[in-house]
């Protein structure tokens, strides 16, 4: 997890957002991170919610700070998801998946009645992509054949690696970080990416977002997209 500054004033900000009684999706990364922790504070203070991780480590971390949690077969619904994002576009778009969590962070975030996303403002870009990769979880199996069907969609796709090692997601899956330009048009990238065998799903969050909350100093800005203004 990279060193910055604290997101202290957009995870507080988060929290208007959370009410008595709500089961809260628990994002993952560096912001995240410190949504759960002041989240569990109030939740020691006496706030009634319970939680749905999308990755382990969100897991053992809500788990330290006491907060309950269910799972996506406990409740149909999710009231609100907080979650980071490695890349902002103006239009509340977003890539996720820097974290290595993009899958369950999406089918979290699809269960849920609202998005909710903190960023620094140096996550901010004009176009998507232009931080220059995104993300694309795929199985094992066949790991060649998807990497040759993404370098004929015009990306260069790495097998994501740590410590030495070939990175796991917590479903068993590699991540493929594919170096890639300005995203001139997400939905259909998303959608051929989507369609090769192999590809379990991607990092583009598309019209997902309802509000992004972004940190300026201590000043938070609040973007709230179109799907979020309906």
């Amino acid at each position: 997890m990279s060193a910055g500054p604290t997101l202290d004033a957009i995870s507080r900000r988060a929290l208007d957002y959370i009410a008595a009684g709500n089961v809260v999706g628990l994002g993952t990364g560096r912001a995240a991170t410190g949504f759960i922790q002041i989240l569990g504070e109030r939740v020691r203070g006496g706030l009634k919610i319970r939680g749905v991780p999308t990755s382990q480590a969100s897991d053992d971390l809500a788990r330290q700070l006491g907060i309950p949690l269910v799972t996506l077969d406990d409740v149909p619904v999710l009231d609100v998801t907080v979650d980071g994002a490695d890349e902002v576009a103006p239009d509340c778009n977003v890539i996720k998946g820097y974290g290595g969590a993009l899958v369950r962070e999406k089918i979290v975030a699809a269960a849920s009645k609202k998005l909710v996303i903190l960023v620094g403002e140096e996550k901010l870009v004009p176009t998507l992509g232009a931080r220059g990769k995104l993300p694309v979880e795929a199985l094992p199996f066949g790991l060649g054949a998807t990497i040759r069907h993404l370098t004929a969609l015009g990306l260069s796709p790495v097998v994501r690696q740590t410590g030495g090692k070939t990175f796991i997601t917590d479903n068993g899956n590699v991540v493929l970080d594919c170096g890639t330009g300005p995203i001139v048009q997400p939905a259909e990238l998303e959608a051929a990416v989507r369609a090769i065998p192999g590809v379990v799903g991607t990092g583009l969050f598309l019209g997902m977002a309802d509000v992004v909350l972004i940190q300026h100093g201590e000043d938070v800005e609040v973007r709230t997209s179109q799907k979020g203004k309906r």
